[in-house]
């Protein structure tokens, strides 16, 4: 409208009508639609080959209002066996009490996931890499057998995101992020998103974005695009600086596991190697002395910040079992006790592995 490269911060809840009905541009209400968001659904949408974009306050309203757009009660849904936590409890605390049922698999066992699949079964909801053991799933694999029994194939791309990995390209129905990490990128914002191959789905899906209203704000979505441009820069850096500390780790006496992807003995390094760019900046690992120690390191931890969430520009350790991951303790899902995991930020590479040498001692 005025040439501004920043799209503007429409701080609005409501919209001059041109008489009754006559919505200028298509706004009416910022629950509705609001141009800044709109801008942002754009831009999400085309980075991840999609046809409609959808910005939320979260990435868990995300979740939830695409499980309410397309389950009903009843229905069946499969979901990794390492999922996120915050997913597993809206399956297991929120959505089972709404009658939705769900089953943990082993995503990489094709065999598992088919004789898992039921009449019932919506949607298989994947996540590659997981959160926090970073398992790799293949993705079209899945959506082929997810197609061939009816169901959606649903791909959160938060550990990968959009730069690294293109899962709609790949067969998948709908991507899901939590855009507060690597697209926001700077641990400022809280938000999520839906991205969609299908338009008939991705208006259904507005729908029930404006119905349930946990939409993304104008600030919120500003912040969001913002980081979005800086995506690619980034993520070269966040790689780089992850290679670098898995091979200190892979070489330290005291660690017992190194979980990573881009590792050739990874049980998903062929199927990583096929469907990512690079293997991305989330790095976990398992340390000798079990959770005391685990607990020890991230405690001693100086650079690395002791913190939850990921993919910002800053570096995070935490330990899963007692953070991220305390809700699917005592649970199928639950993580082993001498896990540490990091987030990889863009700090220069030889503060970083400074900190992890003398973090483990």
């Amino acid at each position: 409208m005025t040439g501004a490269v920043v799209p503007p911060i429409y701080a609005t809840s409501t919209y001059k009508q041109d008489g009754v009905g006559g919505l200028r541009g298509g706004y009416e209400y910022s629950r509705s639609a609001n141009p800044t968001r709109t801008a942002l659904e754009e831009a999400l949408a085309a980075v991840e080959g999609g046809v409609r974009g959808l910005a939320f306050a979260s990435g868990m309203a995300a979740e939830d209002t695409l499980l309410r757009t397309v389950c009903k009660p009843q229905d069946h849904v499969i979901i990794p066996n390492d999922a996120y936590g915050g997913t597993y409890r809206l399956f297991s605390k929120v959505n089972q009490r709404w009658d939705l049922h769900f089953d943990p698999v082993t995503l990489n066992d094709l065999d598992a996931v088919a004789a898992a699949m039921t009449q019932k079964t919506k949607v298989v909801w994947v996540e590659t890499p997981t959160n926090p053991l970073l398992g790799v799933a293949d993705i079209a694999a899945l959506a082929q057998l997810a197609h061939e029994c009816g169901a959606l194939l649903v791909v959160d791309n938060t550990f990968a995101s959009p730069y690294l990995q293109q899962p709609l390209s790949l067969g998948a129905d709908v991507v899901v992020h939590s855009t507060t990490k690597y697209v926001g990128g700077h641990s400022d914002v809280v938000g999520g998103a839906l991205i969609t191959a299908d338009r008939g789905l991705g208006e259904e899906l507005a729908y029930h974005q404006n119905a349930i209203g946990a939409v993304a704000g104008p600030f919120d979505a500003w912040l969001t695009l913002r980081g979005l441009k800086t995506l690619g820069v980034r993520m070269d850096r966040h790689c780089d600086n992850a290679e670098r500390v898995v091979g200190l780790l892979t070489a330290h006496p005291r660690v017992t596991q190194v979980l990573y992807p881009g590792l050739p003995e990874h049980g998903g390094h062929e199927v990583a190697a096929k469907q990512m760019k690079r293997f991305g900046g989330m790095v976990s690992f398992r340390v000798a002395g079990g959770e005391a120690e685990a607990v020890a390191v991230c405690d001693r931890a100086k650079l690395f910040t002791l913190g939850e969430s990921l993919g910002g520009v800053e570096s995070l350790i935490e330990h899963p079992g007692r953070m991220t991951h305390a809700s699917v303790a005592g649970s199928p899902l639950e993580v082993p006790g001498d896990l540490v995991r990091l987030s990889v930020g863009i700090e220069t590479i030889d503060d970083l592995l400074a900190d992890l040498t003398q973090a483990l001692g």
